[in-house]
């Protein structure tokens, strides 16, 4: 279609920020006029559509001395320009994809700019500069003889799909079929925390895979540079999302390491992190659960519901639940108190806003609770298992054991009761949900 403003404006009735889309739409228009803009349906694994904007087009690449036109397509996402496009090759029947940095084998594009995509800073004509400076360093596509051709094909049909919304795609390097026995987890974040929970899930074992996906740049650092060394055979690390494909759970662990001075210069900065990075994920694992320790968790984990569009049910924080797991310890093993039956728990916001409760069960779907305070020698007993849980610290290898604990309710369906983040309606006397 040619480029029409009240066209565009009648396509994107449903996006969220259509004024600014179109604003820029127009840039991108006015440098690239061979672009052709169309509204289709995006076709998600688990069968939910959205009707997204996307163009195709080329872009003008010099390589030795020779210049090349790349067919790409873009996907802009009803949520766009807070998140970035999902870009992919479109090949023609005579060219073959050239598997690299940027570019895995069904075409989908990857470049540090989406990584760290942000509004305003970041833009598609931003997008598409270093797209071709990256592409001048390392051609994506090549001719193919007239025999290679055909067995282009079958490739291409397979891509198509991709393009066209439908990821079916398995991991790269997990050799098995998704059949729902293959336990896959993904951790985003190769800093302290994130090896913590790779580690502590895969030495509880309630994994088949664990990716261990580093955002960092440059090359490989400290420790995951050891587990590349040493080597452990359910831990893989990859800089590469389409190694996380399929994850039956996704563990969120990066945090801002910039020089933020204000809790909303951190959180401003974990925000921008994950506009990257959900998108990413939320294509590739449309079926995960996202389990979230980036800092704040409440935060963070409402984020990361509104980034990716999954169901509530499928993104929580950790929470407090290694709070409640101490507590729960204090009390019955340090204090040698008789709780008659009741579970302790803590709840709430982590930091000093906690707050304790207790229940008569331990297990989903038998549940009561009611506040301590009720009971004088119940409240007496909480406060003194507070004052000793004060003095413990959430280190990166103690956070790590709760997210294995976690990961084990969830991969194996233990409904067992945790104190988590998630995204709940008002309903007083449930404390399920908390």
């Amino acid at each position: 279609m040619e480029f029409s403003e009240e066209t565009l404006r009648k396509w994107l009735s449903k996006y969220k920020f259509r004024d600014l889309t179109i604003e820029e739409l127009k840039s991108v228009h006015e440098l690239y006029p061979n672009i052709r803009f169309t509204m289709s349906t995006y076709t998600f694994k688990d069968g939910s559509q959205k009707d997204l904007l996307n163009f195709s087009g080329t872009v003008p690449v010099k390589y030795q001395g020779n210049s090349y036109n790349i067919p790409v397509c873009l996907w802009i996402l009803d949520s766009y320009p807070f998140t970035p496009p999902i870009c992919f090759l479109k090949p023609t029947a005579n060219m073959g994809v050239s598997i690299g940095k940027h570019v895995d084998a069904r075409g989908r594009i990857y470049l540090p700019y989406l990584q760290h995509w942000s509004h305003p800073r970041s833009t598609i004509i931003g997008l598409t500069e270093e797209m071709i400076a990256k592409f001048e360093e390392e051609l994506p596509l090549y001719s193919l003889s007239s025999t290679d051709a055909a067995r282009q094909l079958e490739l291409l049909s397979y891509i198509a799909k991709i393009t066209e919304g439908e990821n079916n795609i398995q991991s790269k390097g997990n050799g098995k079929k998704d059949d729902g026995r293959f336990n896959k987890v993904t951790v985003i974040g190769a800093g302290d925390l994130g090896l913590a929970c790779a580690l502590a899930i895969s030495a509880k074992d309630v994994a088949d895979k664990v990716i261990v996906l580093d955002c960092s740049e440059g090359t490989a650092k400290g420790g995951t540079m050891d587990l590349e060394i040493f080597a452990l055979p359910k831990i893989e690390v990859s800089r590469d999302f389409s190694a996380t494909a399929n994850s039956k759970l996704v563990v969120l662990t990066i945090n801002s390491l910039g020089n933020a001075q204000s809790y909303l210069d951190v959180v401003q900065s974990n925000v921008e992190l994950f506009r990257g990075i959900i998108p990413s994920i939320a294509h590739y694992s449309q079926n995960s659960v996202l389990l979230v320790a980036s800092q704040p968790v409440e935060i963070m984990t409402y984020v990361s519901w509104k980034m990716s569009g999954f169901p509530r049910s499928r993104v929580i924080g950790i929470g407090c639940n290694l709070d409640s797991a101490r507590f729960q310890y204090i009390v019955s093993n340090i204090m040698k108190a008789q709780t008659k039956g009741k579970v302790n728990w803590i709840i709430g916001e982590q930091g000093e806003n906690k707050v304790t409760a207790c229940s008569g069960s331990n297990s989903a779907g038998e549940y009561q609770s009611e506040d301590l305070t009720d009971d004088n020698a119940d409240h007496l007993l909480a406060n003194r298992a507070l004052e000793v849980l004060k003095g413990k610290g959430q280190r990166s290898w103690s956070v790590g054991l709760s997210v294995a604990d976690l990961a084990d309710s969830i991969l194996n369906d233990k409904r067992k009761v945790h104190s988590i983040s998630t995204m709940v309606k008002i309903n007083f006397g449930l404390l399920q949900g908390l």
